[in-house]
Parts: structure tokens; C-alpha cells; sequence
């Protein structure tokens, strides 16, 4: 080894070997595509081996193998590290008196989550002001993969699948709406119904958001066939889409309630609609979370129902 090598190397090359993506592991890591391989490249320079196929990037060389385990396994001991120093921070802060526990809080919450998960975070922080916070926003399906790798200890979304390795308290519900703009042929109708959604040009969240999945469930259950020509990457980019004209969504009320109420976006009245989903608390199984984590679990247990209202005209919302 002819180079000087950091933590920042061993995650960089984690993200990218778990990801299969250098493009992929720069948005989770919220670097560039150029940073992330000049990190590669200098841990290659470091250890003179190649870590990636040259063929293809997408896969490991055995030396590449070999390093993931023992990234990994660094990964582990920092983050018990990092346990064992807040845990530690807690009892010094407990013996001088200091306010709450103290600590690192990392939060992943879904898209629809950032509108209210903010005021929660203000809440707690009167309570623990020592309290450091990071939130992160990411896709349901990247939550609980961070989730299951350590990279997140806590989370707000909805419930993981049942397989999945992990601990979920539900909290709240929250209505979704299927809204079209203000002139849309389908915001005029009178009578509305789910067959009058054949063919509608649909703007679809991209592919592991957890909107989308239950889209594609209510829309299988209701036996209806859309158009999958439009898909975006944000609730801003769909809101905006569909105040242009350009299809109807399907969306938390959260992302969409103040352009409902300014009368920007019209809620379709259909049977069984809104639909509610779970707001869930979501930690690794088998495994409680303490110090700060802990606390901030039971705040939101307790207190969080209370954040996440959507404070709405009382006929904006169909009742189902």
C-alpha cells in the first residue's frame, strides 16, 4: 500500500459495490459522479488493485470481494463506536445535569414525510438540545436497505414488507388523493368513477417508491389500465406536471394540501378514496435502539400523530 487511505474511502467504495452503480452511489452519498470514482480510483492506487471489473463496473474483482467483507465489518465496529461514544456522551451529560440525551440523531424518512418531519425534529430538540440532527430523504426501498446495512438506525415510512429484517411502530395515518389540475376533463365530471380512469395519462413516481407500489395495487384491484408514458422523480416535479395539464397523480395529502387548498390542483371524488396509510417508526429487528434513537422513537410514538395533520378544507377530501 503506497497511499494514504480514510473512512470516507472504505464507505465510498461500500456504497458503490452495494449499489452495483458508481451514479447510483454518488446520489445516495450526495457527491458527484466524478468525486465517487476518484475515491475508487485512489483506493485502487492505495492497495495497487483493481477493486472493479474493468469490463464492467458494475462488479467486483475477487480482491474487490475481499475488501467488501472487510468494509463491512469496519462499518460494524464504527458504528458500535459510535454507540459506545454517544452512550458515553449520555452519561456525562446525565452526571452535569445537561437537558435529554445527546448525540448523532439520523432520521431517512420518504418524500411525503419532509413536509411535517422537520416540525417533529423542532419539537424534540426543545426537549434534547444537545441533540446533533441529520435527515436524510430517500426512496422507501433505499430506507430499508439502509436500514438493514446500518446506514440508518431510525426511519419514518410506511410498513416494510414482511420479510423484511425489521422492527416497524405505526404512529399516524395519512390520507393519499388522486388529484388532476383544476381543468382537467376528469376534475369536471359529474359521477365520477374508477372505470372513467381507463387510458388516463398517468404521472407515475419512479419505480421503488412506495406511492407508486400502492398505485399499482389500487389500480390492479380496481381493474383498471392506465397510461405509463410519465414518470418523475419528486412530488414537486409531479405537482408541477400535473398543474400543467399534463395527467392526473396519485399523492400524499401532505405533498399536495396547500396547492389543494389554493385550488391549484382538484381532488378526484372517487368511491373508497382518500385511501389512509400507515406512518410507521422503522428500526432494525432484534436489536432496541438507545440514547438518542430511543428517544426520539418514543417522542414520535407519543407525540407525532400530532405533527403529521393535514390541515385541509373539511370538503377537500372525499370521505370513503
Amino acid at each position: 500500500m503506497t497511499e494514504p487511505w480514510s473512512w470516507r474511502h472504505i464507505r465510498v467504495f461500500e456504497a458503490v459495490a452495494r449499489l452495483g452503480s458508481f451514479t447510483k452511489a454518488a446520489a445516495h452519498l450526495e457527491m458527484t459522479q466524478p468525486a465517487v470514482s476518484k475515491v475508487v480510483k485512489q483506493l485502487e492506487n492505495a492497495w495497487q488493485l483493481a477493486l472493479f471489473d474493468p469490463a464492467d463496473r458494475r462488479h467486483l474483482t475477487p480482491a474487490g470481494h475481499m475488501l467488501l467483507q472487510h468494509a463491512r465489518s469496519i462499518q460494524a465496529q464504527v458504528l458500535a463506536a459510535q454507540q459506545a461514544c454517544d452512550g458515553l456522551v449520555e452519561a456525562l451529560a446525565s452526571t452535569h445535569g445537561t437537558k435529554g440525551p445527546s448525540g448523532l440523531l439520523h432520521v431517512a424518512v420518504v418524500s411525503p414525510a419532509h413536509y411535517f418531519v422537520p416540525a417533529i425534529l423542532h419539537a424534540f430538540q426543545t426537549l434534547c438540545p444537545h441533540a446533533m440532527l441529520r435527515l436524510s430523504l430517500a426512496k422507501r426501498s433505499d430506507i430499508l436497505e439502509g436500514l438493514q446495512n446500518r446506514q440508518f438506525e431510525i426511519a419514518i415510512t410506511g410498513y416494510p414488507p414482511s420479510d423484511a429484517e425489521l422492527e416497524a411502530h405505526q404512529f399516524a395515518r395519512h390520507p393519499h388523493v388522486l388529484v388532476a389540475s383544476p381543468g382537467h376533463p376528469l376534475a369536471r365530471q359529474i359521477g365520477l368513477q374508477w372505470a372513467d380512469l381507463q387510458r388516463a395519462e398517468v404521472i407515475w413516481r419512479e419505480r421503488g417508491s412506495s406511492t407508486r407500489l400502492f398505485l399499482e395495487q389500487l389500480l390492479q384491484a380496481k381493474q383498471v389500465q392506465v397510461h405509463q408514458n410519465l414518470e418523475m422523480g419528486s412530488n414537486e416535479a409531479v405537482k408541477q406536471a400535473v398543474m400543467c395539464g399534463m395527467g392526473i397523480s396519485f399523492m400524499s395529502a401532505h405533498a399536495c394540501q396547500t396547492e389543494i387548498k389554493a385550488g391549484l390542483l382538484a381532488v378526484l371524488p372517487l368511491e373508497d378514496m382518500p385511501k389512509q396509510i400507515d406512518w410507521c417508526v422503522i428500526h432494525r429487528r432484534g436489536i432496541e435502539p438507545t440514547g438518542i434513537v430511543q428517544a426520539f422513537k418514543d417522542f414520535v410514538l407519543n407525540k407525532g400523530s400530532a405533527y403529521c395533520e393535514c390541515h385541509m378544507r373539511p370538503d377537500a377530501l372525499p370521505v370513503s
